[in-house]
């Protein structure tokens, strides 16, 4: 009972929002494929899930850890650290007692242990890549508690390298079964983070994700972020469940929250 209870957990976004049309969040279980131009925040937005997915139990969160593979070296530790610093001090603004429950309390709070459980694997080819995705199930295997993989990004090396298409394909079709059959025996949340690339259809250039339409049923769901104007919004373009909807939403100095929140500092990303 208790463990269909946990599968049943979202990730927060870190946006009211966003986790509105998200249905709560990022759902275990199931593979999620966010994409977008550059700048407009996936890398923030995975590093913040990288983060929300550890907020303890007794804080609303799933108290898990997060593997993060990075294939663009965009990883930045010292934003990480800043994302994770934003997300305690959201933590005690909503619970203002809560670090005086216990010195165990007191430690999971801090940004060095956020940044700790992070697992984090960088890969340089299309080839490490496979051996990373492949290498999966024996470290989760290992490591249980892991709650979320994210791959940032799932096509860049495939955009770069390969030239068989119809192997590159077949390649990623096989990859992306593996992530789904990770994502439900571990219940756990796949997040793969996409690049955009021009199509050109019914005579005019369109934006669409990269990796084409054999790519595109890899995912459960999918949620586009783009601009409109100088504002962020983002798109669930498919869920199971959901209806499509978008949500704007605001990156800050603290990390991914909502848009009308003034509060906050905005930061444009490159």
């Amino acid at each position: 009972m208790l463990s269909e209870e946990q599968s049943q957990k979202h990730i927060t976004t870190g946006s009211g929002d966003l986790n509105n049309i998200l249905g709560g969040g990022i759902h275990c279980k199931e593979v999620t494929e966010i994409g977008g131009v550059p700048g407009v925040g996936k890398t923030q937005l995975g590093i913040q899930l990288a983060i929300n997915v550890q907020i303890p139990v007794e804080y609303g969160g799933l108290g898990g850890k997060a593997v993060y593979i990075d294939t663009e070296g965009s990883f930045m530790v010292e934003r990480v650290y800043q994302i994770a610093e934003g997300c305690i001090s959201d933590i005690l603004e909503h619970f203002p007692h809560s670090h005086e429950k216990s010195s165990f309390a007191q430690k999971q709070l801090q940004p060095e242990h956020f940044l700790a459980d992070i697992y984090y694997f960088r890969v340089c080819s299309y080839t490490e890549q496979i051996a990373a995705i492949n290498y999966l199930e024996k470290f989760l295997g290992e490591h249980k508690d892991v709650r979320i993989v994210i791959i940032d990004s799932v096509t860049f090396h495939f955009r770069q390298d390969f030239d068989d298409m119809a192997l590159r394909t077949r390649v990623l079709s096989g990859l992306s079964l593996k992530l789904m059959k990770i994502a439900k025996a571990y219940n756990l949340a796949v997040v793969l983070l996409n690049q955009v690339t021009t199509k050109f259809t019914e005579g005019s250039f369109q934006l669409t994700l990269a990796l084409g339409d054999s790519w595109s049923h890899s995912c459960t769901n999918r949620l586009i972020l783009y601009w409109n104007g100088n504002d962020r919004y983002a798109y669930l373009d498919k869920s199971p469940s959901l209806p499509v909807a978008s949500a704007p939403y605001a990156v800050t100095g603290k990390g991914v929250r909502d848009a009308g929140n003034s509060n906050h500092k905005r930061v444009r990303v490159t």
